[in-house]
């Protein structure tokens, strides 16, 4: 025990304490404990203990009052103490506990009546099990979380002009992500402007990092603004700084590739005269097909994924070209091709195959032979790369690599493409050609992991792969849709006994071999 201790030995009629009962000021009341049991002797000398009167009850009808004055003359009337030792309490010390930090706090609540617990009950009830909020109240909680949204969004646009580079590329960030996995295209039409000269002036003043950011934003924003004029208007206005990165050597290989995507992406959704259609595919070209390479030289070895993103916009560019040019563009790209096969790069390799399928696709389109010994040797070609077993490759490189060749060759030979099913929330998607699967591509690279957001609800999207508008479903038809865990697992069960033993049937060695 700590503390002044004091004992009573006499009995106390106020507050009911028996004779050898322990009363601590710092640890309280230890009623009925002998004194014994505390290890104290009997023959101790202690200080009395002066008992609290109670505090009296205001009579009915009678006005409230001051509760500090009518706990004062409570005190005072009981022992003749003086209001100081009544705040203090009788005996209180260094260590001590007064009235009013103890039983007179109880007491205060109590003379001010009984409206906390009435407040605190009338909340609880609230969050019991009664009915939920109503409508308008989760309604206004949407409007709310959307203008938090907007609000932030806004402050990110405003640090894009900030002195501090580090602020710069948080606030391009967050704007990428916002972008890629929400529709704001009301949003973003009344600020395009500014957003768009901001972001330029990122692209000019800034380094590396914040110019390969600055290009990834650019191109969602026109993504995000659709096919109209205001996207035409920003496409317009970046194409000759996205045009500048693009082709400066000096620039860092990052910003060079954001630049070139986004060109490309840019390019496909607003522009709306063939020139800016025939400039883009020019300058992307230059980039994935140096001199060297047309000349007869080696496959571009430095910079892979900048003349990874080159090809892959420039395909893309190649499936809105009108018929009036293809023509001359594919008798140009049937020569300039092969020669990236043979590339270090694997993902260039692959890019470089699937590029030669959809030049093959569009020529059938259009009713254009190409030359029949290049099939040849291009067929020969794609026969090695779709059977390479060399170990200096990566194991995962080259099966990748044979999957999609056998594909490409597939096709060429029997101008039959592998249909693909892409599905995303109740929907579902068929690729059946190279330019479709082309195109996907191209959109789930720029937008990541919002792809499926945006093919439900972006209507640029829905229009270029020809979805229809946007459904609208409710949270009863959504809950509907779903399928439940347990027949998950039962057909996930059941198809993997059944490609169990179909592959069986092809691994056993007993087998016989026709």
């Amino acid at each position: 025990m700590t503390g002044k201790q004091q004992w009573d030995r006499g009995t106390s009629g106020d507050t009911g304490t028996r004779a050898g009962t322990l009363v601590g000021i710092r640890g309280g009341t230890r009623a009925g404990i002998p004194a014994e049991t505390w290890g104290i002797p009997e023959g101790t000398p202690v200080t009395p203990v002066t008992p609290v009167t109670p505090v009296p009850q205001r009579a009915a009808g009678a006005p409230p009052g001051d509760a500090r004055q009518e706990l004062q003359s409570a005190c005072a009337g009981g022992g003749g103490r003086s209001q100081g030792a009544a705040r203090r309490g009788q005996g209180a010390g260094p260590g001590g506990r007064g009235l009013l930090g103890g039983a007179g706090l109880r007491e205060l609540r109590l003379c001010r009546g009984s409206a906390e617990p009435r407040a605190v009950s009338g909340v609880r009830g609230t969050g019991g099990s009664g009915p939920g909020p109503p409508a308008g109240i989760e309604a206004a909680g949407e409007k709310g979380q959307e203008e938090e949204a907007e609000d932030r969004l806004k402050e990110h646009m405003d640090n894009l002009l900030d002195k501090s580079a580090k602020t710069r590329l948080a606030a391009l960030r967050s704007l990428r992500l916002a972008f890629s996995s929400r529709t704001l295209s009301e949003f973003l039409l009344e600020r395009r402007l500014t957003l768009t000269d901001s972001l330029e002036k990122c692209l000019k003043k800034g380094k590396g990092e914040e110019q390969a950011l600055a290009g990834a934003v650019l191109a969602l924003l026109c993504l995000q603004m659709g096919s109209g004029p205001e996207a035409e208007e920003v496409f317009r206005s970046v194409k000759p700084l996205l045009v500048s990165v693009l082709t400066d050597s000096m620039a860092s290989p990052g910003a060079r590739q954001s630049c070139a995507t986004a060109l490309g992406m840019c390019c496909y959704i607003a522009a709306a005269d063939l020139e800016d259609l025939v400039s883009c595919l020019s300058c992307l070209e230059s980039i994935f097909s140096p001199p060297s390479t047309s000349e007869g030289g080696s496959a571009p070895s430095q910079h892979g994924p900048l003349h990874c993103s080159a090809l892959q916009s420039w395909s893309l560019l190649l499936t809105i070209c009108p018929s009036s040019h293809i023509k001359s563009i594919l008798d140009n790209a049937w020569l300039r091709l092969p020669p990236l096969l043979a590339s270090s790069n694997v993902a260039l390799r692959i890019l470089a195959g699937e590029t030669v399928a959809l030049v093959f696709e569009l020529a059938q389109d259009m009713e254009v032979d190409l030359c029949h010994q290049d099939t040849v040797f291009l067929c020969a070609q794609l026969r090695v790369l779709a059977t390479e077993s060399n170990k200096y490759r990566a194991k995962m490189d080259r099966r990748k690599q044979r999957s999609i060749f056998r594909d490409i060759l597939h096709f060429i030979e029997s101008c039959e493409y592998q249909e693909e099913t892409i599905r995303f929330g109740l929907e579902c998607m068929y690729l059946d050609s190279w330019a479709c699967q082309r195109t996907y591509q191209v959109f789930k690279e720029v937008l990541s992991s919002g792809i499926c957001h945006h093919l439900q609800n972006n209507e640029l999207l829905r229009e270029i792969f020809g979805l229809g508008p946007p459904l609208v479903l409710d949270a009863a038809a959504l809950k509907a849709s779903k399928v439940s865990r347990f027949k998950k697992h039962l057909y996930n069960s059941a198809a993997f006994k059944a490609r169990t033993k179909a592959r069986s049937r092809m691994r056993d060695k007993r087998a016989d071999v026709l």
